[in-house]
């Protein structure tokens, strides 16, 4: 029988010093979508059913070029985040972690190959 208190018991568990650094990147992220989101539907928005030299002359002009990698990258970002989030909250074991390396190379290779396709475009 071990002599423990309840707080040595529960240290370590909980709060792990990384839950509101997680919690504040989500929230700037979703701020920082909320002012990106009506920029990037009005540029692709205004692009839909326009040909095609009028996509690539459009998206060639520096501000709409920034403002898609900015909701490309910001996007992504927070949707690992989140993924994350349930992932670690309803898996465990060996399948968490494949859940959390899926989740990164799929997030981060999603936006690499929507700025390597907008890289592409704009040059």
């Amino acid at each position: 029988m071990a002599y423990v208190t309840d707080r040595k018991r529960v240290t370590g568990l909980g709060s792990a010093r990384s839950g509101t650094q997680q919690h504040w990147t989500m929230t700037v992220t979703s701020v920082a979508l909320l002012l990106l989101t009506p920029f990037f539907l009005v540029i692709i928005g205004g692009l839909l059913g326009q040909p095609h030299a009028d996509v690539l002359a459009s998206l060639s002009r520096p501000v709409p070029a920034l403002v898609v990698a900015a909701y490309l990258v910001v996007g992504m970002h927070h949707m690992r985040l989140g993924m994350q989030v349930l992932i670690e909250d309803y898996t465990r074991g060996l399948s968490r972690k494949i859940g959390l390396i899926a989740t990164t190379i799929l997030c981060y290779g999603l936006a690499a190959g929507g700025l390597v396709a907008l890289a592409q475009i704009a040059l």
